[in-house]
């Protein structure tokens, strides 16, 4: 069992990408947790797109949303976890604070989903491993399954090329 299933084990979207490195478990868990999508030039526009709608009524945050919004709720030997918990649709993402994994675990309000990011690695022949993310959607409610619906039809493709271009620096750290 993978311990993103232990924090999502019930999800209604979901969006799976790997990669093959050849590094050590330690040193691409390593360059995984250090990534900082901020750093890309295409997921700052990207974000910077997404945050128009609250540039335009004034309840944009201070900084603009990145990995410091996730917490991390476990690292495991060969895998991490991050969790996300707020209503994605809204302009201002309507994120709601989580303490770690236990919190995660518990959050339950309803109309809010639940958001888990997982990197796993699995060990390959010569010395590489398959880097898989993984990322969870669950909606509590079937009104935030409609809202969040719509909002995954529109960003979901944008999503895939962001967690492919997250794999494609963390290979190059890892390997460097």
């Amino acid at each position: 069992m993978s311990l993103i299933d232990g924090y999502l084990p019930r999800f209604q979207f979901s969006e799976v990408h790997a990669c093959r490195i050849a590094a050590d478990a330690a040193t691409i868990l390593d360059a995984v947790a250090a990534y900082r999508p901020e750093e890309d030039a295409f997921f700052r526009i990207m974000i910077g797109l997404r945050e128009v709608p609250a540039r335009l009524t004034g309840r944009r945050g201070a900084e603009p949303f990145g990995m410091r919004n996730f917490t991390l709720l476990e690292r495991g030997e060969h895998e991490l976890v991050y969790g996300l918990v707020g209503q994605f649709w809204q302009a201002d993402y309507g994120l709601r604070q989580i303490a770690g994994g236990a919190a995660f675990r518990a959050f339950g309000e309803a109309g809010v989903p639940k958001l888990a990011l997982g990197f796993e690695l699995a060990p390959e022949a010569g010395g590489t491993h398959r880097l898989t993310t993984r990322t969870r959607v669950f909606c509590p409610d079937e009104g935030s399954r409609r809202k969040f619906r719509p909002y995954w039809l529109l960003i979901r493709p944008v999503s895939g090329l962001i967690r492919r271009r997250i794999l494609a620096a963390v290979r190059q750290a890892a390997e460097a």
